[in-house]
Formats: structure tokens, sequence, C-alpha cells
């Protein structure tokens, strides 16, 4: 953070929360050598002893694990899609209200606050660790498949003909498969996955800068538990969070070295498979180990506003040499289909389109809950000194607008290389591949997909650096300055979990965790937003 002051002593009028509870009373403090410790007795313990188990016991029974994960993923979607879609309706209408009320005047830190970072410094580290992995995974060959779908009107998944459109099947219409297809997509990118995140990275920078509780999940629940936050029902709180947060980062590291390796077998013909996707998450994470020990200005900061460089330059050629009419008048048209198709896309009941509600939303819906006390928690440290208007209208429509702008871009014209100039490689590669076969068309093919490659190890590194630090930051009993050695620890294991579940099933695995860890998450997030709600109420609006 900067060095101009302590960030978590407020400037101006707050309503703190009194209690004797100390930051860093429970942990234990070690000094092994040169190396410290500092870490809360419970949480880190818990935590730490579930996740290496679970690397043993997967890594020992590699076999037996994939049918597993599956049957895991499966059960849970097909039986909880309305639970994730209304919770995931419920964050984005309370994130609406608390912009448009009273509450809006809130300013993160007290009234006299001053943001920490430029708005260019915010908007970098808000969308690189945001979902930046996710953009270059699913930026093409989400669009396409929808796509595919709605034409058909139909989809055929594991042998079985189901209806997919939720809002009637647009078969042999081009326009409007195009249009479902668009907003299908931008459902899973834009308003819901970012209220996610404001709602519990408010809560945090709520309850840190004015509050003046530590900066951990549980200090959240103050208002609905009062002191008992201190005790075991903060620590299950705490310990949830750790592990959807590192389950959710395996998600999303494991979807990057299957794109890496993809296009590292389509520029160098490096052999595709379990071991190159394995060297890249070792090599990605001794990397991701050098960004964790220079910080958070000199580490992530950089990296992001690195990402965010090369992700402009890329987009940016996409839509000078690609079709850039059809981009320019699909961008504005694509949000029209979102507005118009929102309601029929987020209704969680009686729908009959099983496999996009099931297989696409409610994968996604927890999933970007396993993150959200990763992606909250780094939002809410770089966010002290904003209103929560200005907050809450940054962390849903802007990175929502870029990432309508991303997947038009890249997914518009993927489909207009399908449509117009019948280029069917883009559509029947697999789905790490597609992005790269969607540049292989345009000029500078080979430079434009080793830069793609470049993108996802540095949004890989980010998110790993940004989860460590995350984590670390939870299991220390909301210390801030714990240790190092300690994010080293939890950087580590992030690429051992990654391993281990490609190890286990490869994207079925790692489907199937992120939505384990983000049904109880669920649970949490939803009574989050009460207390988050009751904790604005007393606040000073300045």
């Amino acid at each position: 953070m900067s060095d101009k002051h302590d960030p978590m002593k407020p400037d101006g009028d707050v309503n703190p929360i009194s209690t004797d509870y100390k930051i860093g009373q429970d942990n234990i403090v070690l000094n092994l050598g040169p190396f410290g410790l500092d870490i809360h007795n419970r949480v880190f313990a818990i935590s730490a002893l579930a996740v290496i188990a679970f690397v043993v016991l997967t890594l020992m029974f590699q076999t037996q694990a994939e049918p597993m994960f599956g049957s895991i993923r499966g059960w849970l979607t097909s039986n909880l899609d309305w639970f994730f879609l209304s919770a995931g309706n419920i964050f984005v209408v309370v994130c609406i209200a608390l912009a448009i009320s009273p509450l809006g005047k809130v300013r993160l830190g007290g009234t006299k606050a001053t943001p920490d970072y430029t708005y260019t410094g915010w908007f970098s580290m808000l969308f690189a660790a945001g979902m930046g992995i996710g953009l270059m995974f699913y930026g093409v060959s989400e669009p396409l498949s929808h796509f595919g779908s709605s034409m058909g009107g139909t989809v055929v998944e594991n042998g079985v003909r189901t209806d997919w459109a939720p809002l009637g099947a647009a078969a042999g219409d081009a326009v409007g498969a195009r249009r479902l297809a668009m907003a299908a997509t931008i459902f899973h990118w834009g308003l819901h996955p970012w209220a996610i995140y404001a709602i519990l990275a408010l809560g945090l920078a709520l309850f840190s800068f004015n509050k003046g509780l530590p900066l951990t999940i549980r200090s959240v629940f103050y208002p609905l538990l009062g002191e008992r936050i201190w005790g075991w029902p903060g620590h299950i709180i705490d310990i949830l969070a750790v592990l959807a947060t590192m389950f959710g980062l395996a998600t999303s590291l494991g979807l990057g070295a299957s794109q890496a390796a993809a296009g590292l077998n389509y520029l160098f013909d490096i052999p595709l498979g379990n071991t190159t996707q394995i060297v890249l998450v070792i090599g990605i994470t001794a990397i991701a180990l050098t960004s964790v020990l220079a910080g958070l200005d000199a580490g992530v900061k950089r990296l992001s506003e690195i990402n965010m460089v090369l992700a402009i330059l890329l987009l940016v050629f996409v839509i000078v040499v690609g079709p850039t009419l059809a981009i320019m008048t699909g961008f504005f048209s694509n949000l029209g289909a979102y507005a118009q198709n929102l309601p029929a896309l987020a209704n969680p009941f009686g729908r009959e389109d099983a496999n996009f509600s099931q297989g696409w939303t409610a994968f996604y819906w927890a999933w970007w809950i396993s993150w959200s006390p990763f992606v909250g928690m780094f939002i809410a440290r770089v966010s002290r000194g904003r209103t929560v208007r200005e907050f809450i209208v940054s962390v849903l429509i802007v990175p929502s607008l870029a990432c309508v702008l991303w997947m038009t871009v890249f997914g518009g014209t993927a489909i207009t290389q399908l449509v117009t100039d019948g280029y069917k490689a883009v559509a029947e590669a697999a789905l790490p591949l597609q992005i790269f076969q969607m540049l292989d068309v345009l000029p500078l093919a080979q430079i434009t997909s080793f830069l793609a490659i470049v993108l996802v190890v540095v949004f890989f590194v980010t998110s790993s650096d940004s989860g460590s630090l995350v984590i670390d930051v939870i299991a220390a009993g909301g210390k801030v300055d714990a240790p190092t050695p300690q994010r080293v620890f939890w950087c580590l294991f992030e690429g051992l979990v990654a391993i281990a579940l490609i190890l286990g099933g490869g994207l079925v695995a790692l489907q199937a965790m992120a939505v384990s860890t983000g049904f109880p998450f669920t649970v949490v997030l939803l009574v989050a937003t009460v207390a988050v709600v009751k904790g604005l109420m007393s606040e000073p609006r300045g």
C-alpha cells in the first residue's frame, strides 16, 4: 500500500466497532532460523492440513479421482442451479440498491480518506486479478459454443440431445443465433460476477478501514455474530474462505496451463499432455514466487499494468485488422441483446435448458463465488478512499463493459470468420486452442499468438501472487504485514493443487472443485450481504 499513511487507520469521521480483540492475538509466532512465521493457530493449521491431504489423496488415487470429481460437479450443478442463479440475482440487486441509495455516500476509510491508487492503477489491478485467465480461455470459445448450439436449436452433450436456448432456439438464423450467443456470454462475464466480487470487497473494506476490524472474512459478520466471530464461528468462515480461494484459483491456473500448453504446441510443436501442463505450472509458479517476494506495489501492481498494456495492444490489433465495422457495431448490439435477454437468462426457475443453466451458468456462479474471497479482499486492499457509490459503479460497470468489449472483439471476430468466411477450423478446434485458430487468419499470427501466451502466463502470475497474498492475510488472522515465507508457502501450494487436479481429471476435476467450494461459500456470502448493509447504515455519510 501507499507509504503516506497507515492504510488500516481511518481519515475523518467513522463509526468504529469497540472490541477487545487485538489483531494477531490468537497467532503463533515462530522464528525458524532466518524464517519467521506469524499464523493464526486454527485457521492456518486446519486449512493447510486440508489442502495437503487433498493433494496427497488425489495424487495417490488418480484413477478413482476423475469419475468422483465428475459426479460431484454433475450433482451440484443439476440440483442446485436454482440456488446459484438466485444468489447471483440477489447480489446484483443489492449492489444497485446501495449505489443509488444515500448509503452510496459512505466513504471507505473515513470521510476525509483519499484514494491510494490512481484510476489507471486501480482498474488495472481489478481487471488482471478479477478474471484475466478466464477471458483468455473463454473469450473465443464461449461465444462460438453458444453460437453453434443456438444455430442448431439443440446441442448434443454426452450423447444426449437437449434443448439449449433459454430464449427460444434460433435454428438456422445466423443473426439471431449471434445475438443469443453474445447475450449468453456477456451474462456470464457482466454484472453478476462483478456484483459477487463487489459485495464481499465492500464488506471487507468497510469493516477494516472504517470499523477497525482485521482484514479477514469473519470481520464482515460482526453485526450478526458480535464477539463470537473471534471464536469457532469465525474460524469456520475463514477456513471456508481459504479453501474456496485455493480451489477457485487452482481452477483458473489449470485453465491457464492448458491454454498455454495448447499455444506452445500450436506455435512450436511442443507435445500436448499433462507433462507439459505440469511443467508450465511449475515454471509459472516459480515466476509468481519472484513477484511474491517483490511485494504488492512492486510485484502485483507492476505486473497488472504490464498485462493491461499487452491486453489492450492485442485487443486494438484485432479491432484494426479484423472485421472492424462488425466489431464496432457489435459492441452496442451485444449490449442491447444482453439487456433484452437478461431477465430470461437470470431466471432461476422453470428452466428447460439444462445444458446452459446447469452446465454453464451454475458452474460460472460457483466459480466466481469461490474466487470472491481472493478477488474481494484484493479489491478491498486497493480501494481505500473511494465512496460506496464510486466503488460499486467502478467495480460493477467498468469491468463489465471491458468484458463486453473483449468478448465482442474476440468472440465476435471468430463468429464472423465462421459465418462470413466459412472458416470452420476456429469452431472445430479444442477450447484452449480456439483463440490461436482465430488469430491464425489475421496478419502477424505468430507474433500475436505468442503475445496471447505471454498474456496467459502473466495473468497466471498475477492471480497466483494476489491469491497467495489474500490467503496469507486470512490465515494470519488479518495481519497485512505477515512474514513473506507464509505467502511463499501458499503460492507453492496453489501450484500443487493445480497439478493434483490436472492429474486427477483435468478440466472436469478443476470445475468440480470450484463448484464444491463455491456452494458453501455462497451461503456465507448471502449472510454477509445482510451484515454489509447493516454496517453501512451505521456509518457517517460525508
